[in-house]
């Protein structure tokens, strides 16, 4: 912080004290009973999570028994030719991919010709 804010921080600093200072008896007693039903709230443990603990826990077993009894066979992974890796992580990656529709319309044309453009 540079001097200026200092200065702001100390002034309003100073403003809140002299407010608080100015307050009469019945607010300050009703702030306290305000603060400490906040804190006795905040203490209190809240058990709603415990509703939902079997069906989290049913579930998390049937997840299990799906993935067990899947084999590692029985997942289909889909590999991408190295070239197309390589223009995506490349740096023209966004160049490309604004021209997107040009590049797809280009490769609709290699497919249904003989593979000559001209």
């Amino acid at each position: 912080m540079n001097r200026t804010d200092e200065q702001l921080v100390q002034q309003a600093k100073e403003a809140f004290d002299a407010s608080v200072d100015k307050l009469d008896a019945t607010t300050l007693s009703r702030l306290n009973r305000g603060r400490q039903a906040a804190l006795a709230e905040v203490a209190r443990p809240n058990y709603t999570w415990m509703h939902w603990m079997p069906a989290t826990g049913a579930a998390a077993a049937v997840l299990i028994a799906v993935f067990a009894l899947r084999g590692p066979g029985d997942i289909d992974v889909i590999s991408a030719p190295a070239s197309d890796l390589e223009i995506l992580l490349g740096e023209e990656s966004i160049e490309m991919l604004e021209d997107l529709e040009f590049y797809s319309w280009l490769d609709a044309l290699e497919l249904d010709g003989d593979g000559d453009l001209g």
